[in-house]
């Protein structure tokens, strides 16, 4: 393995999230030289609002802007770019098998070239289709909390195939979208660990994809004598003489490098060294829980350890927000996806919670709000942020009231947040959100109330996931935050006073995901020319944590506070939250009698 002490290394980690793609041009120990944002393009469909759909060559265009956009800031040679990492959302990308856009669009362009060829994480319209596959009892199930969820791959390319023309569907090429970027850099195939055991059925612990659970759905034209061809089989010789597919974990180099098309686009050399990808919230994962964090002020000498990181759990927020942690065993979590083997680091386990909309939810509250013109009209007035407004509203109401506590001013008031579904713990679809306790009011302090509602919510969420986590073996004892909503000091705050544990947080709350990216360029340049089976897991891993512990900036902490009365409220809200739950389902079950729709 060469070494990147050199600071004329530098390294470049692309993320591509649910709106926009971000380019971060980093050197060997992490410090940041240039970053670049460029929004992509969803589509939605007006008439059916599961609907969402991106577009790759969008997406790439936006990576090649950014990328060449932070090479000029930085004024960093393309020859000092020693590697190059990618992670994305898990969205569905198609391509036939030259590379070339295939739409997803329902309709008459279906299956024919075309520029939305991304079914978005988001895009819920493979429901039926994930019925039919919780139904088989397969032993692919055990390793999504017992329930595969629709936002996944398989249901989405299940759909693809029942709606496309079958000659049109076996021309395609199926990827989780950072492996698709990864192809796209390299022109090589390869997959993932981490894409194809989260989210396409790749089982690392019984040889991969299983022929039953496909013949089980329909999908029998996808094992193909056992190549997988079209989810990304690549069968290769092991030394027994055994056939084995060939994912990679986390960063090691993908073929040759960027191919000279990739390179000219880009502004980079060719054969720069790609890393393996992961999806989005691995990489936020990667970017955070290695971090040393200040305690009461100050930083402890101690560098983390590789076993502390199951310790700490990676809460990666935006649109949405995923919960991961890792293991040395698998940890069965049922409404939680995996344990999946080896997606980061060889030998390790992670376990993934998540909430389907957060940011999204927080958005939905406040723009639908009748006062939110008047607030939007405050903050311009004020030069602040509306959330800076929102905090300041909800504490001058508390001050007016003589709360002790703001929770008081929530206490009659009840936020079921899955407008969108529950992704875990309960992994029902279905659900949605609910407010009990409405007054005839449309002020700017109720909006402000309604808003403080909907973090609590969130934060109430969070806590019932960590508790299953915990309850089935996990022993997560922080939170290591990042993305936009770790920016909100007092959503922060009802985190570690919710969940009753410290919550980390980054240096840089907006890059911790792409830090993680740049990370697995460095891990890719540094792996080049290694021999596979050459080291032994235990060094690969040192060395991967190693670069993570040199690259993580220290962050901050933000410990548990509440008062004696806030600890009361806040266990009274947990269990009102976990009873909203069976009250929905209850009521449900009695409308579906009603109608003759249930059993």
């Amino acid at each position: 393995m060469s070494s990147s002490n050199a600071q004329g290394n530098y390294y470049i980690g692309v993320d591509v999230g649910t709106g926009s793609a971000r380019a971060l041009l980093v050197r060997h120990d992490g410090r940041i030289m240039a970053s670049a944002t460029q929004e992509t393009t969803t589509w939605r469909d007006p008439e059916d609002h599961r609907i969402f759909e991106q577009s790759t060559d969008n997406i790439w265009n936006a990576i090649a802007t950014c990328i060449r956009s932070c090479l000029s800031k930085s004024g960093i040679p393309k020859e000092q770019v020693k590697g190059l990492g990618f992670d994305a959302t898990c969205s569905l990308a198609v391509a036939d098998q030259d590379g070339e856009p295939v739409c997803v669009t329902k309709g008459n362009d279906l299956g024919k070239h075309g520029t939305r060829n991304i079914i978005l994480w988001a895009d819920h319209r493979a429901e039926k289709q994930a019925d039919l596959i919780n139904s088989t009892g397969s032993l692919v199930l055990d390793y999504v909390g017992g329930t595969m969820s629709l936002e996944m791959e398989m249901p989405k390319t299940l759909w693809l195939k029942q709606h496309m023309a079958g000659d049109l569907f076996s021309r395609c090429q199926l990827f989780d979208l950072p492996d698709f970027l990864t192809y796209r850099a390299t022109r090589d195939n390869t997959r993932s660990c981490c894409s194809v055991t989260c989210k396409f059925s790749y089982v690392p612990t019984a040889g991969g994809w299983q022929p039953d659970f496909m013949e089980q759905i329909g999908m029998e034209e996808l094992v193909a004598q056992g190549a997988y061809r079209q989810i990304g089989g690549a069968p290769c010789q092991t030394k027994s003489g055994a056939r084995k597919n060939n994912v990679l974990t986390a960063g090691l180099p993908v073929g040759r490098g960027l191919s000279k098309q990739a390179a000219e686009e880009l502004g980079l050399l060719q054969g720069t060294p790609v890393g393996s990808g992961l999806i989005d919230a691995y990489a936020g994962w990667m970017g955070t829980v290695a971090a040393r964090y200040t305690e009461n002020g100050t930083v402890p000498d101690e560098v983390p350890a590789f076993d502390q990181s199951r310790h700490r759990l990676a809460a990666v927020a935006g649109t949405s927000t995923c919960h991961i942690v890792q293991s040395h065993e698998g940890v069965f979590v049922n409404g939680v996806w995996g344990p999946y083997k080896d997606p980061v680091f060889p030998g390790w386990w992670m376990n993934e919670g998540g909430q389907s909309s957060t940011g999204q939810l927080i958005d939905f509250m406040i723009t639908t709000h009748h006062a939110y013109p008047q607030l939007k009209a405050l903050a311009e007035k004020e030069n602040k942020n509306i959330h800076a407004v929102l905090g300041e509203l909800i504490e001058q109401r508390r001050a007016e009231e003589g709360a002790e506590t703001v929770t008081e001013l929530t206490k009659d008031i009840h936020l079921y947040p899955d407008f969108h579904g529950n992704r875990s713990p309960i992994a029902d679809s279905r659900m949605r959100g609910s407010i009990v306790g409405l007054e005839l009011s449309a002020s700017l302090h109720d909006l402000a109330r309604k808003y403080h509602l909907t973090l609590e919510a969130i934060a109430l969420q969070t806590r019932h996931i960590v508790d299953e986590m915990n309850a089935k073996g996990h022993a997560i004892r922080s939170i290591f935050m990042s993305g936009s909503q770790a920016k909100n000091k007092p959503m922060m705050q009802l985190f570690a006073d919710v969940c009753k544990m410290p919550v980390i947080l980054p240096a840089d709350e907006g890059n911790a995901v792409v830090l993680g990216a740049a990370m697995l360029g460095r891990f890719a340049a540094e792996m080049t020319g290694v021999e596979p089976g050459s080291i032994s897991e235990d060094e690969h891993n040192k060395h991967l944590w190693n670069i993570m512990l040199e690259m993580s900036p220290i962050g901050t902490s933000v410990l548990p506070a509440a008062g004696a009365k806030e600890q009361r409220l806040l266990e009274a809200k947990y269990r009102i939250f976990r009873e909203t739950i069976d009250i929905q389902r209850r009521w449900r079950k009695e409308m579906e009698e009603a109608c003759g729709e249930s059993d």
